[in-house]
């Protein structure tokens, strides 16, 4: 087994060593120079500071083709003072006006919206970033990047942040400048090169184009493909940088079911941020309240493990990845969302457990150094019946090579009183604790990409296989990609603070991609796929299988079309039964073999009405499955959005066994008064649950950070409209800089 993970870390660091050589595509280098004059944001571009600042123009198309210049440029100007760095665009328009925006809300994160992005590297790593985009209504947005900003999913539109900017639009273009705090941003102290890069979504002419070109193989968000921002002079520690930012939230509330009576309470506290140096940021919160947090959209559970649900809570936002980052998508140690976070069983709804304090130091200590620290310590939750705990995590992590890193993780959830931390499972005593490596391989040319890691846990029952370890490697080009992923998950490796779906199974995945570039007026692209995942262990033999033949078509339009051939097998190995009837369930050892098909449509996002289309049918366990899902979105102007998903699932088992119907439908309207005034309704409908939520939420962004949220939330069965349980909140929070 450690010859095995020996070998694959000798293999990536050889990929690592080899590629850092690798040549990209043509980069410039910009620069930036101080202004003493002061830069007044009016959309205008007459301040003495924008007349010497030199003009970067020359966009490169991204879509539909990446091998010729925008059809619209843009021009871009920087410069900065002791406060603040400052971008203006002035972007040329060929068709003016009746811009795509989706609403006027803060942090959109529709793809097809007119608007400009700002991509920084600050720490020159091509690993961690910041984002910054606006539209020419000028609704901003912000976004932290991760793991090289490889994915879709490596930014995350949940952070937030004080910045300031100003739109204003002309016959032919529009002008765009932006004030970004230095205290918002992390930097090595004396750095004096950063990364850039700009992009442009037009949907009228729908072009997206960059300043420094990206393959369109990659995401716009890709560090591997950034110029270089040269200061004029090296970047010094910026003035006391202490953020305070308290609360005071009232709320009501009644659990019908438990017959309790009306509850009342007004509750106090807030978070802390200082930071110590200009790349080093410490986190404190006392009585964090995170009630104003958007309700999760429910998933309909079809499989036997639990569903992942990301974290939104701005606590646990920033430098994220240092800690979450670690293992594979299918065994992470570390899970922020198991601090804080437990089920109410009546509703299937996610519901807070209160955190009494906790601290966090993360960043950068020099160039290829991060650290990470946090503790947290929740209460004593009678009703839930969970003890009083406390998370600690530590993490370190090196930079190697270029792009790659090694990184080392210690996790500790323990109870002070010595009462097991999990009341279902005592046996594990009163600590769980995991130590971890793992090395992220991230070639400067972005085609080669991978990790090997290798986990261990701890905890009183002293076991004999606590391991977890793997690897995962992706070389991807412009019209071949292929990966390979292998796994081991001991029957006794265990991570009460991490995401672990299953333990007890070994793992194979390769995967073969081919992308054809037709020379067509209406298709852009076909990506063929083949797909493969094995899954044993050495109790049951192979318990799942899965393979997949998918041919996806992408339209010029950005509409897609997805076809794929499945082919499933599945061995149980506990009691399951997938429409939850308790009374008739399959058992461990009968095995079942699937086959069917998966068909999906995606209109044109650009357009007012869009609509996703998704069907699956074909075999599912003794029986068959029908699946409808999608959803449909209309949206008035930049005012008002109106989205309803839905999926729905005919089960029909076998003869002894109840077949079933199960319906997830959720509703939402999201009207945008203002660029600070927002109200947004989300009803969601649960078969499966047997449960009817409805969340509505007024947010009043009255400065900068700063918000008065009222939010109600109400439960109820649907069969009869009986209330379950019912809350309103109102929460006022308040950033002050120091």
């Amino acid at each position: 087994m450690f010859c095995h993970i020996y070998y694959w870390v000798l293999l990536f660091f050889w990929i690592s060593i080899t590629m850092s050589y690798a040549q990209g595509v043509e980069k410039k280098i910009l620069t930036i120079e101080r202004t003493d004059t002061s830069i007044i944001l009016d959309g205008n571009l007459d301040d003495e500071a924008w007349k010497i600042s030199k003009v970067y123009s020359g966009f490169k198309q991204y879509f539909p083709y990446d091998t010729s210049y925008a059809v619209n440029d843009t021009e871009i100007r920087l410069s900065y003072d002791k406060d603040f760095v400052y971008l203006s665009a002035k972007v040329y328009e060929v068709i003016t006006g009746n811009y795509v925006s989706v609403s006027l809300r803060r942090d959109f994160t529709d793809e097809s919206t007119d608007g400009i992005g700002l991509v920084l590297d600050t720490f020159k790593d091509g690993t961690n970033g910041f984002f910054f985009g606006i539209t020419p209504y000028g609704v901003q947005r912000e976004g932290l990047i991760s793991n090289g900003g490889v994915q879709v999913s490596d930014i995350d539109f949940s952070w937030d942040n004080k910045w300031f900017s100003y739109v204003k639009i002309y016959d032919a273009f529009w002008v765009a400048e932006i004030a970004i705090p230095f205290k918002t941003l992390r930097f090595n102290e004396g750095a004096s090169i950063w990364g850039i890069n700009v992009f442009r979504v037009d949907s009228k002419l729908n072009e997206r184009s960059t300043l420094t070109p990206v393959p369109r193989q990659f995401q716009l968000s890709n560090l591997a493909f950034l110029s270089s921002l040269t200061w004029d002079k090296p970047l010094r520690k910026t003035s006391n940088n202490i953020s305070v930012i308290p609360y005071i939230a009232a709320n009501s509330s009644k659990a019908y079911l438990a017959e309790s009576n009306l509850e009342s309470d007004v509750s106090l506290g807030g978070d802390i941020k200082i930071a110590v140096s200009p790349s080093l940021n410490l986190d404190l919160t006392i009585n964090p309240d995170f009630s104003q947090v958007e309700v999760d959209q429910q998933q309909t559970n079809l499989d036997r493990f639990e569903l992942f649900f990301p974290e939104r809570r701005q606590f646990f936002l920033e430098n994220a990845d240092l800690f979450s980052s670690f293992g594979l998508s299918n065994a992470r140690p570390f899970f922020s969302r198991r601090i804080g976070v437990a089920i109410d069983s009546a509703s299937g709804q996610n519901i807070q457990n209160q955190i009494i304090a906790g601290a966090r130091l993360s960043g950068k200590i020099d160039k290829n150094w991060r650290i990470g620290i946090m503790s947290m310590q929740t209460a004593k939750d009678n009703l839930l019946n969970i003890p009083s705990l406390n998370y600690s995590v530590a993490v370190v992590q090196r930079k190697l090579f270029t792009r790659s890193n090694i990184s080392a993780i210690y996790v500790n959830k323990s109870n002070f009183e010595n009462l097991p931390i999990d009341v279902y499972n005592p046996a594990l005593g009163n600590f769980s604790r995991l130590i971890g490596l793992d090395y992220n391989l991230a070639s400067p040319d972005g085609k080669w990409i991978g990790k090997a890691y290798y986990h261990h846990s701890f905890n009183k029952l002293n076991n004999s296989n606590p391991i977890s370890h793997g690897a995962t490697l992706l070389f991807n080009t412009l019209k071949f990609n292929a990966s390979w992923t292998h796994q081991f998950v001991g029957e006794d490796f265990e991570t009460s603070v991490g995401f672990l779906p299953r333990n007890d199974f070994k793992r194979i995945n390769p995967v073969l991609g081919y992308n054809i570039f037709p020379k067509s007026n209406w298709i852009n692209q076909h990506v063929l796929q083949l797909s493969n995942n094995f899954l044993w262990n050495n109790t049951w033999g192979i318990t799942d299988y899965n393979f997949s033949t998918s041919w996806t078509t992408v339209f010029q339009s950005t509409a897609r079309y997805n076809f794929s051939i499945l082919s499933n097998y599945v061995k149980l190995f506990t009691p399951f039964n997938p429409t939850g009837n308790q009374e008739q369930l399959f058992q461990p050892g009968e095995s079942f073999s699937q086959t069917g098909f998966l068909s999906s449509f995606q209109s044109d996002t650009r357009k007012k009405f869009n609509y996703f289309l998704q069907v699956i049918s074909g075999g599912f366990y003794n029986g068959n499955l029908k699946q409808l899902s999608g959803s449909i979105s209309y949206r008035f102007k930049q005012y008002a959005a109106f989205s309803l998903t839905y999926n729905i699932n005919k089960i029909d088992l076998a003869e002894g066994y109840d077949d079933a119907n199960l319906v997830l439908l959720g509703q939402r309207v999201d009207v945008t008064f203002t660029k600070s005034l927002f109200w947004t309704t989300f009803t969601q409908y649960n078969s499966q649950f047997r449960n009817l939520n409805i969340n509505s939420r007024l947010q009043w962004r009255f400065k900068p950070a700063s918000d008065f949220f009222l939010v109600y939330t109400e439960n109820y069965f649907p069969e009869n409209l009986k209330v379950k349980n019912r809350a309103i909140v109102a929460k006022l929070t308040y950033w002050i800089n120091f």
